[in-house]
């Protein structure tokens, strides 16, 4: 062989190497099936952070009704009141006094309410955040103990065999952490205020 030849060969070769190494094929995925969803419900600290999440909610329930009641209650009362009064006459002093209060009484609750109300929300996703940064973990350690080479949740198939389900291996090894979730989740991060730019004096 010459040396055109060789150099040819081996300039051909080197081109049919990457082509064979892009053509081999992926080995056989071995896929794991985890339901998220049950482990955050049956996990042992997690059961006990949603009957802590659920005291919230009650409590929560029980604070509207008793600012509800009242509110209620005077609402009927002024709206007697402004029916009794003759047609095209104004409310008097006291009773518009009386309606001016009724509306910051509703107003406050209604705020009062809603901050509650955001706050055990962001304690549920709090509670999440947490859960999930247990289950990870967990599953990466039984996806290697099992060979597994994928995981996916539940909740995104359609039908699972019961010999790809790892979610009792992967509650297991949660529940070996038994550090108690928090359920009083940070307040939220204000945004810094934007410092206005200084004038400068103007020179005379």
């Amino acid at each position: 062989m010459n040396r055109f030849t060789f150099g040819a060969a081996v300039a051909a070769l080197a081109l049919t190497v990457p082509a064979i190494a892009q053509a081999q094929q992926l080995p056989p995925a071995v896929v794991g099936v985890v339901d998220t969803d049950r482990i955050m419900r049956e996990c042992t600290v997690c059961a006990a952070a949603n009957t802590q999440l659920q005291a919230q909610l009650t409590q929560l329930q029980q604070r509207a009704e008793a600012l509800r009641t009242p509110i209620q209650t005077e609402g009927q009362a002024i709206e007697t009141a402004l029916r009794a009064l003759p047609q095209g006459q104004q409310p008097d002093a006291a009773l518009t006094q009386r309606i001016t209060a009724f509306q910051s009484q509703q107003q406050s609750a209604q705020q009062e309410i809603g901050t509650r109300q955001q706050q055990v929300e962001r304690n549920v996703a709090f509670v999440r955040q947490q859960v999930g940064q247990r289950i990870e973990p967990a599953i990466q350690q039984v996806m290697q103990q099992r060979g597994a080479t994928i995981a996916v949740d539940a909740g995104a198939t359609l039908a699972i065999s019961p010999t790809v389900d790892i979610t009792p291996a992967v509650l297991a090894v949660v529940n070996q952490n038994t550090t108690p979730l928090n359920v009083n989740a940070p307040p939220p991060q204000q945004q810094p205020a934007q410092q206005q730019p200084q004038q400068r004096p103007q020179g005379r």
